[in-house]
């Protein structure tokens, strides 16, 4: 009988030893880039400030990057692991013969309005004209290519020159001195200028077609070795995501914008509704929307257009995630219904 006891015993103690060696595993540390600063990137922020990565085991810097071109560099390099870019960046990146993958897309509609100095009163006076952009092949660069098909407008033949300033406030800036004559920019921003007289030529609403604006891209080398890291990520920010769009979380939503946005109170206003309209709750990769960036960049580089977009999609975790309910659950967790 004493014998029975002693295992029973020691084999208690194997299990809480084992069980404590588990709980105290050190996190997997990862680096995730991302190139815009924007209201609908506030879910990778919340994603940190609400502890989900620490939940998932993960120990994560965020790191901002000026411009998709320097992040797509960094992914090369194997610098940083997972990373947010556009589908622009990504395909020019494809073509330049760097093997990356499409995991989810956060957001895969244009979300940025068309906003010019006060003596632009129509988009035919564009011609002739310099609009700002963060960098050529990136987001905001294929968001006013958008915008300029929408108005019949080209590039070239209008003699349009797209002028790389920087991130978005600095380019609302440099509209608003005169450094340039337009830009793309999100609602948190135009509207700034929209108060202070300068001509609203499109909401981001009047443009329907999908595009990939968000987009985690994930170097298919990293993808093969540690799925479930991608994997754990990804549930961290679909959590951070509905977590975002609770309006029980709204004043918390919108501390993190003020804070990461630098702007007031007002501004955060605008920045949510930006985020309620421009996310996708459910972020699957986009192909309609990879096909209509791949459409876009074919003209200026032919290469691009040889590319098989349905190779650059990998969908099997958001497949795996949705069919196991784990993201209904989440929402539901939060008190938001999917429709």
């Amino acid at each position: 009988m004493n014998w029975i006891l002693a295992i029973i015993v020691s084999a208690s103690i194997l299990l809480t030893c084992n069980t404590h060696s588990h709980s105290a595993s050190a996190p997997y540390k990862l680096i995730v880039g991302y190139a815009a600063i924007n209201a609908r990137v506030s879910p990778l922020w919340i994603s940190e400030e609400q502890g989900y990565l620490a939940k998932y085991g993960l120990q994560v810097e965020q790191v901002y990057l000026r411009g998709a071109p320097t992040l797509v560099a960094g992914l090369a390099s194997g610098d940083i692991q997972l990373g947010r870019s556009g589908g622009s960046a990504t395909l020019a990146a494809i073509g330049a013969g760097h093997d990356f993958k499409i995991v989810a897309t956060f957001s895969s509609r244009n979300s940025y309005d068309l906003i010019a100095r006060p003596s632009i009163k129509r988009a035919e006076d564009l011609r002739g004209k310099k609009i700002a952009v963060t960098s050529i092949g990136g987001t905001t660069w294929m968001g006013v290519l958008l915008w300029l098909e929408h108005f019949g407008l080209d590039q070239q033949r209008d003699n349009i020159l797209l002028q790389v300033l920087g991130d978005q406030s600095v380019q609302m800036q440099a509209v608003e001195t005169g450094i340039a004559d337009a830009a793309g920019l999100d609602g948190v921003f135009s509207k700034r200028l929209k108060q202070k007289g300068f001509t609203l030529l499109g909401e981001y609403s009047d443009l329907k077609q999908r595009i990939v604006g968000q987009a985690m891209v994930v170097p298919h080398a990293f993808l093969t070795q540690r799925p479930d890291i991608v994997e754990s990520y990804l549930k961290a920010e679909i959590e951070a995501l509905a977590f975002a769009l609770a309006p029980k979380n709204k004043p918390a939503v919108l501390k993190t914008l003020m804070k990461r946005l630098r702007i007031d109170a007002a501004g955060a206003e605008e920045g949510y509704q930006d985020l309620l309209k421009g996310v996708d709750r459910k972020p699957f990769p986009s192909l309609d929307g990879l096909r209509n960036v791949q459409r876009m960049l074919k003209i200026r580089t032919p290469k691009i257009g040889e590319i098989k977009a349905e190779e650059v999609i990998d969908s099997r975790i958001m497949r795996k995630l949705d069919e196991s309910g784990f993201i209904d659950r989440t929402y539901a967790a939060q008190g938001v219904i999917l429709k």
